[in-house]
């Protein structure tokens, strides 16, 4: 069952999210945050949401752009430009806002399991999912090569729960000693992570419909995902 919510923001904004349910409601179901894009929830977004769905976890993918896009954005992946500025007009306290809201209304639902809450992001998604990490008692945390990770290593302490990096040697965007920094950090603080570094994979590998997709590191990557949460 998929479908879209609105949710209610303590600045008295609203955004909204799509949301993804496993067929059988009759249980309590692990659930995911689905962090997005910089392109914003668009088809590929929603697809990867019923994917997890369809593994049993009850989802939630909100509109990260609400404050200064329209309902529905979704930009184009020949045209970085176009989402640029959503990307620079976000900040930390609005989203940890965005991921408090998103926590409070999986932890609402009757059917979602809430000692088995976990996120995953894909990009700039990626940074959001490690953020979440930080500040609230996630199961397990998955960030697809999340730009910005490195910036934001002072976090490193403060996670909850066990992190999954994914990276691709051949990104251009996210270098080897940012992803040192992070590595190295996350060592200090003492933290359970993985680290996946992909050789023949670019930035974006996971989305099949940028240039840059991966089918073989796609694939691999989903069966060490689903690992991961199914053992968090």
């Amino acid at each position: 069952m998929k479908n879209y919510t609105t949710l209610r923001l303590p600045d008295g904004g609203e955004m909204t999210a799509f949301t993804v349910f496993p067929t059988n409601l009759s249980d309590k179901f692990p659930a995911i945050m689905l962090w997005q894009e910089a392109f914003g929830v668009n088809a590929h977004m929603r697809k990867v949401a019923e994917r997890f769905a369809a593994e049993g976890y009850i989802v939630i993918c909100p509109e990260l752009f609400h404050r200064s896009a329209s309902v529905g954005f979704e930009g184009s992946y020949t045209n970085f430009d176009e989402v640029r500025p959503h990307i620079s007009s976000m900040t930390i306290d609005g989203l940890e806002a965005d991921i408090r809201a998103s926590w409070e209304w999986l932890n609402s639902k009757p059917n979602v399991d809430a000692e088995r809450i976990f996120c995953v992001g894909y990009c700039m998604g990626g940074r959001v999912s490690f953020i979440t990490n930080s500040i609230l008692p996630v199961r397990g945390s998955v960030s697809y090569y999340g730009g910005g990770i490195d910036n934001l290593v002072d976090r490193c302490v403060s996670l909850h729960g066990k992190q999954l990096f994914f990276w691709g040697g051949l990104d251009k965007h996210i270098k080897s000693e940012n992803i040192h920094t992070t590595l190295k950090a996350m060592e200090a603080a003492e933290k359970d992570f993985i680290n996946v570094k992909i050789s023949d994979a670019d930035h974006g590998f996971n989305c099949d419909v940028r240039s840059s997709y991966n089918k073989a590191a796609s694939e691999e990557a989903w069966a060490m995902t689903l690992a991961f949460l199914a053992n968090s």
